[in-house]
Order: C-alpha cells, then sequence, then structure tokens
C-alpha cells in the first residue's frame, strides 16, 4: 500500500520529518503544507504548497486534494488551533494532539493543575492568576526565587526568571500588569535551580517509546548570554543520556511522561497521539518539569531523528492507530551536536531578505534549512533562525568539531554560537551539578 504523508510546516524540524520519512522504505508519496517555501523540503517532497497552516478548514481542503492518509503536524500553532481535530474528522490519522490534549503545551496553568490533580512529581511550589490579587504576597513568599510565565503561547518567549529578566518584585509585578492588561492568566513558580534537560516520547495514547535525552541551548550567545530564543543549538550523547544526569534522572522523566499520558487519557477519554516532549531540569535531589511541548522540539528533531534506525513511516503509523507497544523503536548510538545560524540582530531585529551561501557544506544530510526563502533563485535570510547543522559521531567532541566546520562553512550576515557542545560548556553543567549534589 502506498502512503500519501502530508507534513504541516516547513521550519527545520519539518525538514528533520521529512528526510526521516523519505528515508523510510515503505511507499510513499510526501506533501507539505508549509508557511515558506523551505528548499530543502521542495528537493525531498512530492509537492510543497504554501499556504494558511493554522487554518484547520485550508489545511483539511489540501489534505483532502492530495488524499493524505497520514498527517504529521510539526508546529505548536496548528495544535492550538484544532488542526489535528479537523483532520481526524475527515479521517486522516493525524500524529500531534488534538487541540484540549494540546493544552499540555498551550496553557501552562493546565499541566501544572493537571500534574497537581493526578499527584504526578514534577510541579514546583506555583499559583496561577489571572489578576494582580495576591501577586504581590505570593512573590513574598518566593522571594528572589521566581519565575512568571504567561499562560499562553508566546514562542518561547513569555517567560521571566527573577534575577535574569526581572531583578525586582517591582519589575515582576509591572511585566505582571502587562500580562493583565493583555487579557492574558499567568502563572508564578519556584525557580528551580538545576541543569535542563528534554526528553521526548512517542506517545499513541497508552504506550510510550522514549527518545534519547538532549540538552537545549535557550540564549542568544555564548556563555548562555543574551535574550532567549526559539534554540541555538542542541547536543545528546552516545548512550542516550546526558554527561551531567544520573540513570535516575532519565527514570524520572520517562515515569513523569508516561503517568502524564495516563492523566490525559484519564480527564478527556481520548489518549495523546503524538510527540510527547518534557522539559525538565535535574535539580540538587529530584527531576522537576519545567515544561510540556505537544510536538517535537526544534532544534532536538534534528538531534534525535537522524539518530533513528527504525522505519518512521511504520512508527508514525503505530501513534495513530494506537499499536506502539508493537514496534520496536531503535534510536544509534551516536552523540549529536546540532548548531543554528541565525541572522545578524536574532532575536530582536534581525536581518531580513539578505542571501546566504550554503555551497561550502560538505555534508548536505546534515544540513536543516529553517526560515529561508528563494528570491530571484537566491537562498535569502526570512528573519528567524536561519540553517541548522548537525555533526554526528562516536563522542559529543568529535559531533561538536565536525558541526563547528559545517556551520562556519555557511556565509552571509549570520552568527552562530561556538560554544555549543564544546568540552568547557559540557565541564561546567557538570561541575555545575556536582555542586549541587
Amino acid at each position: 500500500m502506498k502512503h500519501k504523508i502530508l507534513v504541516i510546516g516547513s521550519g527545520a524540524r519539518e525538514h528533520a520529518i521529512v528526510r526521516a520519512l523519505d528515508q523510510s522504505t515503505q511507499e510513499k508519496t510526501i506533501y507539505c503544507f508549509a508557511s515558506n517555501m523551505n528548499p530543502g523540503i521542495a528537493d525531498l517532497c512530492d509537492e510543497l504548497t504554501v499556504g494558511s497552516i493554522n487554518d484547520p478548514d485550508f489545511v483539511v481542503n489540501y489534505a483532502q486534494e492530495v488524499a493524505a492518509t497520514l498527517a504529521i503536524i510539526g508546529p505548536e500553532n496548528p495544535l492550538e488551533n484544532g488542526v489535528a481535530d479537523a483532520l481526524w474528522k475527515t479521517g486522516v490519522k493525524t500524529v500531534g494532539p488534538k487541540k484540549d490534549l494540546a493544552q499540555l503545551e498551550t496553557s501552562k496553568a493546565f499541566t501544572r493543575n493537571l500534574l497537581r490533580e493526578y499527584d504526578i512529581p514534577g510541579d514546583p511550589q506555583y499559583q496561577t492568576f489571572d489578576s494582580l490579587e495576591g501577586v504581590a504576597d505570593f512573590l513574598e513568599e518566593l522571594e528572589e526565587n521566581y519565575v512568571v510565565k504567561y499562560d499562553g503561547l508566546m514562542g518561547g518567549k513569555g517567560v521571566k526568571v527573577s534575577g535574569d529578566h526581572l531583578h525586582s518584585h517591582d519589575e515582576a509585578l509591572a511585566y505582571c500588569q502587562e500580562l493583565v492588561d493583555g487579557g492574558g492568566e499567568f502563572v508564578i513558580e519556584k525557580k528551580l535551580v538545576g541543569e535542563e534537560f528534554s526528553l521526548m516520547s512517542f506517545c499513541d495514547g497508552d504506550t510510550l517509546k522514549h527518545m534519547p535525552a538532549v540538552q537545549d541551548h535557550k540564549r542568544a550567545y555564548e556563555g548562555d548570554t543574551g535574550p532567549n530564543t526559539g534554540g541555538m543549538g542542541t547536543y545528546s550523547d552516545a548512550n542516550h543520556s546526558l554527561p551531567f544526569l544520573q540513570e535516575s534522572d532519565i527514570t524520572a522523566a520517562h515515569a513523569i511522561n508516561i503517568s502524564t499520558a495516563k492523566a490525559l487519557k484519564d480527564k478527556f477519554g481520548e489518549g495523546y497521539k503524538g510527540i510527547l516532549y518534557g522539559g525538565f531540569i535535574a535539580t540538587s535531589n529530584e527531576v522537576k518539569l519545567i515544561e510540556y511541548n505537544a510536538r517535537f522540539g526544534d532544534p532536538e528533531a534534528m538531534n534525535v531523528l537522524p539518530l533513528l534506525e527504525s522505519d518512521f513511516i511504520e512508527i508514525c503509523l503505530a501513534v495513530a492507530d494506537g499499536t506502539l507497544e508493537n514496534v520496536d523503536v531503535q534510536f544509534q548510538r551516536k552523540a549529536t551536536v546540532c548548531k543554528y545560524a541565525v541572522p545578524d540582530g536574532y532575536p530582536d531585529s534581525p536581518v531580513k531578505g539578505k542571501p546566504i551561501d550554503i555551497s561550502r557544506v560538505s555534508n548536505p544530510d546534515g544540513l536543516f534549512y529553517a526560515s529561508v526563502d528563494i528570491q530571484n533563485g537566491q537562498l535569502v535570510e526570512a528573519g528567524s533562525r536561519t540553517v541548522a547543522v548537525v555533526g554526528m559521531a562516536s563522542s559529543i567532541t568529535e559531533a561538536e568539531a565536525a558541526a563547528e566546520k559545517e556551520i562556519s562553512a555557511v556565509k552571509g550576515p549570520l552568527f552562530h554560537r561556538k560554544d555549543i557542545g564544546t568540552n568547557e560548556v559540557i565541564q561546567k553543567r557538570v561541575d555545575h551539578m556536582n555542586s549541587l549534589q
């Protein structure tokens, strides 16, 4: 049987998804419903159509036009808008949770309350607010260790941390007032100290199959300084853990993902079908949940999907069909380092429309196109993270050297973080965890 597969989204994450689909030995036609012209995806797809990916009607019309049998939703906004619900209604099997279940990502308060309600470990001390009533008192209680999180989606930029972004209770109250004025709910929680890691699991509603752990770097500049971004790069280790984690940390993260999937099924009477992405932090004594995402991470997808040894189409069908327990999901025992090249001025005032040159990149299979466009036959920056490269090797050190060589070969008004995956930065993480324990 020939699968007609529709991928929704057109960033580097979707490029990684399409590449993994393309490598499957199953007979397939791949279509992409995109928000921009991604040449890497266009090369691998039978058809790439640019349209309104967050509008369920547009997506469903396109899915029917190409007679799609399976859809994979890349970004979070289509999930929030109910694109998965609309696709299932028209009989298209979909990898990506329905709107209610996607609240795990789209509402910070929902997730905190779900963990509390089902007695799942991982919540820090927190309270939810929709006005300033009680805010000052709770800040007093938390003293200088607090985080303010906008309840909805803000592209990874709605979180403000004491000491980093907020330098007094007055500043915190001003940010909360801003959120209230915008009609938003928000969560204030105790700031957690430790090392962050991402752990993603394939989930069919009942069974979970876990992916290698990854560490992301959110800050724009070296040494973890500068504004928050969607993620400047990531690394994973050959043993599928990370140098600063204990085996018990990975086990705890797995357990939280499993309990969360179970809680969602109990709450909504149907299972979560898609990628369950836990953003965790290993603290001095236990693993806590920072937040959930309801899809593959970007850059994390570029670390794990190239390592996948099992058939990706088989996994996606099993996720949609609820038969994941019958599928053997295996990843190569290799380390990966992913680095993003981003436009000068990113994230606050990125240059746009300037040409970039990738002709010196020696391993095109390790190159992922993100926010790019084609103008007059030329590849140009479209304003967000531009291209990513992944180095893969038997150690993080070798993978980092490969990634650094490749990303440095991309020319244009761009910059990248040279420190991601370096021995020095990783040793700092290990020392930090040791000092806490």
